[in-house]
């Protein structure tokens, strides 16, 4: 069960252990990469002295870099086939490339080092047909779905499938419901509960708006007919007439109510019975045929808000079990938040739906059968769950690995993540930093500072890996005995840049966000010379045991320009200006973005910690002559940025595969799995995220 290799390493490794090894030794001894990965933040890249651009890189790269632009150099990293440097004769077919000088050999060995260490994103379903598969997903179950929705929903529906069905071949207990953590509107359910697939569906959400959304859209796809309200027209009329509202009659009006609807029987449903309340509410459900066997199966029911029955235990919330008229499918709406991986609550709400006599009708609510010849949800005491997410963000997928041993009922994970910033740290700060990284940038610190069990990394192995002290430039020889460090760390700078996709970017959506971080990094630069940031200083004499590319150490300081002023703490720490997202006008220039971004500040809604009033004082002088001053100035060191952050992207591949084979190690560690691998789901260039990790139980 599974792909022949549990990770999709690259073939310059002969076994998965051969490749971790490589992957965590480079990972924790190499200084450019670390660097490069957790090292830099692009708000210093034009306020720090000496700067970052030429304190990082060699010479001999920033020579080469300047004499290639952007896209060839884009393309040297992650598209060239390199072997064609490796030419020795005659030796100029080498030392020629792109009509100009061949990349400095230490650069060439860096690119093959980190594309050696990237996890293979290829979409192995693709490569098997000899091109894309035709989708299984209806139209009009696609609804609200965009291009890359319908791709990573399509694919993975049938991946889900597959596996369940190779599941019951393998002799384990067949998968009898699919647990999806964070559905959202639910994109995914929706697909697999439908045709051809029929599974049965539990979408466990914790927004309640978003659980009314995928409702609407199960009416809008016609899986599910449309409610019809009906009411005492007398009544409503003289409410109206008195300019009374009126009794709200409908779920989404009520701002107290937890759930709308669970199955019951509705053998005993009288669509002829007065209202008792004076206001009628009838609701079309789909529901078996009305024969004396139909009162054992399934059906919708509205619950009146404020019934007892609205709310279940332990914090699990049903809302509504929908049968799909369009196959034999169902999905359970749960609205939960998922703690620590503990799905109770949301197994309680299963065997709940399944034994529907423990409800009872409400006077109030009525239902009108419509003849169907659907089967209901699978009646049993003994559910056998597999968990899955598409596109989990955080700690969720960790969540969700983690359900595997919390709850018996669960036997397998299919889980694919991203918003890898969204991870939590479990070790805390490293004992040293880098010496280009910000010491007191405060989101490092509260990040770092976090020592959440739940967060990154979840494997002992990366927990306990023994680190250099420090990691040393590769020149540098390490000098006395030092104290042995364990723990991998990766900070939020580092999780920020994997969740890039450099290897989808084009000239012009290039330009564009190179773009924008020449504006945010300028714009600061502007702050720092009128006296509303500090600036990041370098000194040697302070040896905080990192080893800069010049062989010193050093460490990065606050120095206020000014003396003290508002938005710095009396430690000299400053406080942060986030901006943010601006509109799209702002883009347009650099006078544009910089007359937007200070209005954003000091708008009296701003959430900016800094006092807004000091802001304006500091700025108010400042003209359109002098910022287009600025941008003159710094024109050409566009492009160091853009290099530097070309660089930082393509090397966080390897913090994703970090994060990838951590939690493929978490659970090869753990006794109850019997077997783990991770791979792609999804083409790449729609879906840069594709990596699903599986897990499934003895």
């Amino acid at each position: 069960m599974g792909p022949d290799k549990p990770l999709p390493f690259s073939k310059d490794f002969t076994s998965v252990d051969d490749y971790i090894d490589s992957l965590l030794r480079f990972s924790t001894t190499s200084w450019l990469f670390q660097t490069l990965c957790g090292g830099v933040h692009i708000l210093d890249f034009y306020t720090r002295t000496p700067d970052l651009y030429s304190t990082i890189l060699p010479e001999t790269w920033r020579t080469w870099f300047k004499d290639h632009d952007i896209m060839d150099i884009l393309d040297l990293l992650m598209r060239e086939d390199l072997g064609q440097f490796d030419v020795k004769d005659p030796p100029s077919a080498a030392s020629i490339w792109r009509g100009g000088p061949a990349p400095p050999e230490d650069l060439l060995d860096y690119i093959r080092t980190i594309r050696r260490h990237l996890l293979v994103r290829d979409f192995p379903m693709t490569e098997s047909t000899g091109g894309a598969q035709k989708s299984t997903i209806a139209r009009h179950v696609a609804v609200g779905m965009k291009v890359k929705k319908v791709h990573e929903v399509d694919n993975f529906a049938r991946y889900v499938d597959g596996l369940t069905t190779e599941i019951a071949a393998s002799g384990k207990k067949e998968i009898t419901h699919l647990v999806d953590f964070g559905s959202g509107q639910n994109y995914l359910g929706r697909a697999l509960a439908a045709t051809p697939y029929s599974k049965h569906i539990v979408a466990v959400e914790s927004k309640q708006h978003n659980i009314e959304g995928a409702k609407n859209m199960d009416v809008l796809a016609k899986l599910v007919p449309k409610p019809l309200v009906m009411r005492n027209k007398k009544e409503f009329r003289s409410l109206k007439n008195s300019k009374k509202e009126p009794k709200p009659s409908r779920r989404e009006n009520e701002p107290n109510s937890d759930a709308t609807s669970v199955p019951e029987p509705v053998a005993k449903a009288n669509p002829e019975a007065p209202c008792e309340s004076g206001e009628c509410e009838i609701v079309i459900s789909p529901s078996p045929t009305a024969t004396d066997a139909a009162s054992d199966n399934v059906t919708d029911r509205t619950i009146v808000p404020g019934s007892d029955t609205a709310t279940a235990q332990d914090g699990a919330v049903t809302t509504t079990l929908q049968i799909y008229r369009d196959g034999n499918g169902s999905v359970q709406y749960v609205e939960h938040i998922i703690q620590g991986g503990d799905l109770s609550p949301v197994v309680k709400q299963i065997l709940d739906s399944s034994d529907v006599k423990d409800h009872n009708l409400k006077p109030q609510t009525k239902i009108v059968e419509e003849p169907s010849d659907l089967t209901a949800v699978p009646r049993t005491k003994e559910p056998n769950l597999m968990v899955i997410s598409l596109h989990s963000c955080g700690n969720l997928v960790h969540h969700g690995l983690r359900s595997l041993l919390l709850n018996p009922a669960v036997s397998a994970v299919a889980m694919v993540g991203c918003c890898y910033n969204l991870l939590t740290e479990r070790l805390g700060p490293p004992t040293y930093k880098l010496p280009t990284l910000r010491s007191n940038h405060p989101r490092l610190a509260s990040t770092s500072n976090a020592f959440d069990p739940n967060g990154f990394p979840m494997s002992e192995k990366l927990a306990t890996y023994s680190l250099p002290h420090p990691a040393p430039e590769p020149s540098q020889q390490s000098s006395g005995s030092q104290e042995t460090l364990r723990g991998l760390r990766l900070n939020i700078t580092a999780r920020m840049m994997a969740v890039q996709a450099p290897f989808n970017w084009g000239a012009a959506d290039s330009d564009l966000f190179f773009t924008r971080h020449f504006y945010r990094a300028l714009l600061q630069r502007i702050f720092l010379d009128r006296g509303v940031v500090a600036a990041p200083t370098v000194s040697a004499s302070e040896d905080s045991g990192a080893v800069s590319a010049s062989g010193h150490s050093s460490k990065v300081n606050w120095t206020p320009p000014n003396g003290r002023g508002p938005g710095l703490s009396s430690d000299g720490t400053v406080t942060p200006l986030t901006i943010g997202t601006l509109r799209k006008f702002a883009y347009n220039d650099f006078v544009s973005y910089v007359r937007a971004a200070i209005a954003k500040l000091t708008s009296p809604n701003s959430f900016c910690e800094v006092d807004p009033a000091f802001i304006t004082s500091n700025t108010e002088s400042l003209t359109d002559d002098e910022i287009r001053e600025y941008e003159a100035k710094y024109r050409e060191k566009k492009k160091e940025l853009s290099v530097m952050w070309a660089l930082m992207a393509f090397s966080a591949g390897v913090v994703e595969a970090i994060i990838v084979t951590d939690r493929y190690l978490w659970l090869k560690e753990q006794e109850e799995i019997e077997t783990a691998w991770a791979e792609p789901v999804f083409e790449y260039g729609l879906s840069p995220r594709n990596l699903v990790v599986v897990g499934i139980k003895k």
